[in-house]
């Protein structure tokens, strides 16, 4: 099984799951359908297009979305190569990023210069997977990865094409979604409890922009003209159909906005009717699994979440976790008092440092070490005992 949460995944990735040979070369209108079938449009994915199935129940939230933000950007890759060689796309990936430096955003400040590309492009990927929001934030906004990871996929489709990344593309793609958005939702018959969620999913994932900076106020005034691919206004137009969902309901104001969006961007008819059919099929299956949606209790949908992610990480490293405790036997004991009793603010404050130190030499649990991550440390203290070996609990009677 591949494990997103540390180092080598992608090499794992590339050993054990075989990118799909079904993404025809060239055939962008047929790689959008893919992909949008995979939910990745829609900022919530359910599948992978690869030939070997990945197995996804024991990844985490934000483990998911990595798996697809690569194996998109490789399928972007043989849209361009036929060949089949993933350390040429990796150092074209690098590349790519490496690009986006100039624009605001470092990338590599967060690799390694001597670490292997592989490695590289794993920080990388994970930093795009994050919203530019603090943790702390993620409590109570729910919103935990970035939404818009298919403008990565878009521009990377660009810089394959020209070489290099266009200038201020980054800038222009996102303040362009920002205005189809919010011409959607000012266009919506029927305000939805949903619209005020949108946007900070969508304040959240952007990086180059402000939807405060964007004040377009119909649909002539939108100029559109920059985007010229298939992939980018087949994109636009999803994003304009996904604000406008409402119980699956489209009213006559609406379907007429899409159709006029459509021919601004020179789209046909029967793509915005699949569009909307589309959006429609997929929200309503999936909708009690999309974060945005479980807007009736975003701190229960958060702890809920939180506890279940935090549970397959030890799991995952139980092992390992266990030989760490049993290396020191004044955490180990105060576990086991943990479950029989209080711990008073002293021993909490030891549990704590300890349990963080342990937390630096496991790196799928740095997500504790993270700002805002020893709010999470409750959850992983609970669960601990839980999953360890019955032994463990017998040390109270041994004392």
């Amino acid at each position: 099984m591949i494990n997103p949460s540390a180092p080598g995944w992608i090499d794992k990735y590339f050993i054990k799951q075989l990118p799909s040979k079904n993404v025809l070369n060239n055939d962008t209108d047929a790689f959008y359908l893919k992909v949008r079938e995979t939910g990745f449009i829609y900022g919530h994915v359910v599948s992978f297009e690869t030939e070997t199935p990945i197995e996804t129940r024991g990844l985490v939230q934000n483990e998911i979305p990595k798996v697809a933000l690569l194996n998109i950007l490789h399928a972007t890759y043989q849209l361009h190569h036929l060949e089949n060689n993933p350390q040429h796309f990796i150092k074209q990936a690098l590349q790519f990023y490496d690009s986006m430096s100039p624009q605001g955003f470092n990338l590599l400040k967060k690799v390694l210069p001597n670490s292997p590309d592989a490695i590289n492009l794993e920080k990388i990927i994970d930093s795009r997977v994050q919203t530019n929001i603090d943790m702390v934030s993620k409590n109570f906004s729910h919103i935990v990865t970035n939404a818009l990871l298919f403008i990565d996929v878009l521009a990377f489709h660009q810089y394959l094409i020209h070489g290099v990344l266009p200038e201020k593309y980054l800038k222009k793609i996102e303040e362009a979604v920002i205005s189809v958005v919010s011409l959607s939702l000012k266009t919506k018959t029927n305000q939805s409890k949903y619209d005020d969620l949108l946007i900070k999913l969508f304040e959240a994932s952007v990086r180059y922009s402000k939807f405060s900076n964007i004040n377009v106020q119909n649909i002539e005034s939108l100029d559109l003209s920059y985007f010229s691919s298939k992939l980018e206004k087949h994109y636009l137009l999803d994003m304009a159909g996904m604000s406008l969902w409402n119980d699956g309901k489209v009213e006559n104001d609406e379907a007429y906005f899409l159709y006029k969006l459509a021919d601004k961007l020179n789209i046909d008819e029967d793509f915005v009717t699949e569009s909307i059919r589309s959006t429609d099929s997929f929200i309503s299956r999936y909708k009690k699994d999309i974060p945005y949606f479980n807007y009736s209790n975003p701190v229960k949908h958060f702890y809920d979440q939180t506890t279940k992610n935090v549970e397959t990480l030890i799991i995952r490293n139980k092992n390992r976790l266990f030989k760490e405790i049993m290396g020191s036997k004044e955490l180990m004991i105060l576990l086991a008092h943990s479950t029989k009793r209080d711990l008073d603010e002293k021993e909490k404050k030891k549990v704590k440092k300890q349990l963080l130190d342990i937390c630096k030499t496991i790196p799928s649990l740095t997500i504790f070490l993270l700002p805002g991550g020893s709010l999470l440390l409750p959850i992983l203290i609970k669960f601990i005992p839980k999953m360890l070996p019955s032994a463990f609990n017998e040390n109270l009677d041994n004392e």
